[in-house]
């Protein structure tokens, strides 16, 4: 199976894993015709949406008394966004992609992307690429854990960031207050700046409700921004007042 019809052959790995009770690794890759190593990304990425449990060798069902309520899913407009950003991508570009739902929605669709480099301060977005069938080149910032954010900071993350330069940073936003920039609840700021600082494109990835929040921490001024994609639903005059600063405006519908 081509890498287009992974969701296809990890729906069959779980009507197997119905049927059979239990699947192995060598059998799924004769079954078909492809390599252990994807058909373990298979199951990594199963496991971690809590559809099955990996043993040593292959995989079992999720014993029922485990089985939770499923996550919430992303919102259509927050797909649409993600896809207008991996649209901008190009093949071999080197990017960061900083942590948060809405970066994290591009995610799959980054294995029809060759040669891509990643950057990222996330362990959910470097769980995440790794579970590509086409995995691009991974970088970490490593640094201090912070749980409030989930991602990593501090000084040791912002210095390994400028031993690099990045084509585009991907970045959301916890507010968009209309007369200063991207605000956020996290009052760890450094390393945002430090990720702005080392790409050529910074591109903000956000929900149009998001937008005229007044946050008090501001983390990217408008001078740092260049390309802002958000949904439809964005007022007109707020649009206006973007695009007057100079920002590339990215309105997406959602039917695409």
């Amino acid at each position: 199976m081509s890498k287009r019809n992974t969701p296809q052959r990890r729906h069959t790995i779980l009507a197997l894993l119905a049927e059979q009770g239990e699947v192995s690794v060598d059998a799924l890759a004769q079954h078909f015709s492809t390599s252990e190593v994807t058909i373990r990304k298979d199951l990594a990425a199963l496991e971690s949406n809590g559809l099955l449990l990996r043993r040593y060798g292959g995989a079992v069902p999720v014993p029922q008394e485990l089985i939770s309520e499923p996550t919430q899913p992303i919102s259509p407009y927050k797909q649409a966004i993600a896809r207008a950003g991996v649209a901008r991508i190009r093949e071999h570009a080197r990017i960061i992609i900083d942590s948060g739902t809405t970066t994290a929605a591009m995610i799959p669709q980054l294995g029809h992307k060759p040669g891509l480099v990643v950057m990222t301060n996330s362990l959910g977005v470097a769980n995440a690429l790794r579970e590509l069938e086409h995995e691009p080149v991974l970088l970490m910032t490593g640094g201090t854990w912070d749980p409030h954010s989930e991602s990593f900071q501090g000084q040791v993350a912002e210095q390994v960031l400028r031993s690099y330069d990045f084509d585009q940073l991907f970045i959301g936003a916890d507010g968009i207050d209309l007369e200063r920039g991207t605000t956020t609840f996290n009052e760890l700021l450094g390393l945002s700046r430090v990720m702005a600082e080392v790409a050529r494109e910074v591109i903000v990835m956000v929900e149009s409700d998001k937008i005229g929040r007044r946050i008090p921490n501001l983390e990217l001024p408008w001078s740092s921004l260049h390309t802002l994609i958000t949904d439809e639903r964005l007022d007109a005059q707020a649009a206006e007042q973007i695009r007057a600063r100079g920002i590339q405006l990215i309105l997406v519908p959602l039917e695409n």
